[in-house]
């Protein structure tokens, strides 16, 4: 059985009403320090959650300034081949360029709406627990 188990168990055991104010003290203590780390690990655990969600929509972004870059190269192509082919070529040239932009395009508002969702990098979930945490003492000391 480990300590916290133990000490755990002895506290549920024990009416608050029956300990010293030392003991109280030290039961506060110990409580509030296994709220603040579970709130802290809360936390961490959103904002890795966050920075993923970032990490993907930048790499949406990122893809998509690739797919515009072969964008603008097809529509060099389609610009040379216009100058010294056929119509045809030329045409064929600029219908992959449009394509490939809306690819891109596409892409891109992809990836803003990934970063939009990441952002701001605050742990909601983990403040509104707090907030919750800090009524319910305040409740209880109230009482």
């Amino acid at each position: 059985m480990s300590t916290e188990t133990t000490s755990a168990s002895r506290h549920a055991a024990v009416d608050p009403g029956d300990l010293s104010t030392g003991e109280l003290v030290t039961r506060l203590s110990s409580q509030v320090t296994d709220l603040v780390r579970g709130e802290l690990e809360l936390a961490r655990t959103e904002l890795a959650e966050k920075g993923k969600r970032a990490g993907v929509g930048a790499g949406l972004a990122g893809a998509g300034g690739v797919v515009a870059l072969y964008g603008v190269g097809a529509l060099v192509a389609a610009a040379v081949a216009g100058l010294s082919l056929v119509l045809d070529v030329w045409l064929a040239a600029l219908i992959v360029a449009v394509v490939m932009f809306v690819v891109a395009g596409v892409l891109a508002l992809l990836g803003r709406s990934q970063i939009r969702r990441a952002v701001p990098p605050v742990p909601e979930a983990a403040v509104d627990s707090v907030g919750r945490d800090v009524d319910t003492v305040k409740a209880a000391v109230r009482r």
